[in-house]
């Protein structure tokens, strides 16, 4: 049974990977003559890679105080969402971590009004500096985020072991937060060095948003899983073999 978890999961990365890989082909041309790499970004919600929400929170027993991860069976976009009681790590490999789970706080949003998150970019790397422009829509009015540079083993560890997560930009935390309007609407721009890293045989390298519904950032530390961050959308990076 592990086995074939690892072929399903390596399965749905590989295509979501592909995806994104695709959408973000840059001009070979142009990274042959060494001037730079470039490719577009599509950040996805984790439905879309068939895994569970893992932030999120339903009660599918009304009065239980029990929630459970939004996984793709449930179509009621007028769900009320919850937090849970208490951080819960990230685990989108593990049927049995989808729930139940202690009941927290509701967050003031329905099912459908969280998957409108939406997100896309560029990115550009010019002798070692990278830029990155994105915008978002369909965020939580006048919402908190903070944008991560995130990597996962691949295939996945078993029991899984978690991401590395390391805030975009400066290694405290103080450049990758960002603010939705009242609209929804955000824009993120900025530029560092080194480059993104991308991904390889053994590592998928992500871009990831947090929402943080206690309005609050934790500096290099994303925050509780589950009960104040909140990982609406993420984008994985090409192999870095297909991009030189």
């Amino acid at each position: 049974m592990k086995a074939k978890l690892n072929s399903i999961v390596r399965g749905m990365l590989t295509g979501a990977l592909a995806l994104t890989a695709a959408a973000g082909a840059h001009s070979s041309d142009v990274q042959a003559q060494g001037l730079e790499t470039s490719f577009d970004i599509a950040f996805i919600t984790h439905l879309d890679a068939d895994m569970p929400e893992q932030d999120i929170y339903i009660e599918r027993v009304p009065g239980s105080g029990e929630v459970f991860r939004v996984t793709k069976g449930d179509h009621n976009m007028k769900a009320p969402l919850f937090k849970a009681a208490h951080e819960v790590e990230h685990n989108p490999f593990d049927p049995a971590a989808v729930g139940p789970h202690p009941k927290g706080e509701p967050m003031g949003l329905t099912l459908g009004e969280w998957l409108k998150h939406s997100g896309t970019g560029t990115f550009v790397c010019n002798d070692g500096v990278g830029t990155i422009e994105l915008s978002f829509s369909g965020l939580i009015p006048n919402g908190v985020y903070t944008m991560w540079h995130a990597f996962i083993a691949l295939p996945p560890t078993d029991p899984f072991s978690g991401t590395l997560d390391l805030p975009l930009g400066a290694r405290d935390g103080s450049e990758n937060m960002f603010t939705a309007d009242a609209d929804g609407n955000a824009v993120f721009e900025h530029t560092f060095a080194p480059c993104l890293e991308m991904s390889d045989a053994w590592t998928t390298s992500m871009l990831a948003i947090a929402y943080h519904s206690d309005g609050k950032t934790y500096k290099a530390d994303p925050g509780e899983f589950g009960y104040n961050a909140h990982i609406p959308l993420f984008a994985m990076l090409p192999n870095r073999n297909d991009i030189q």
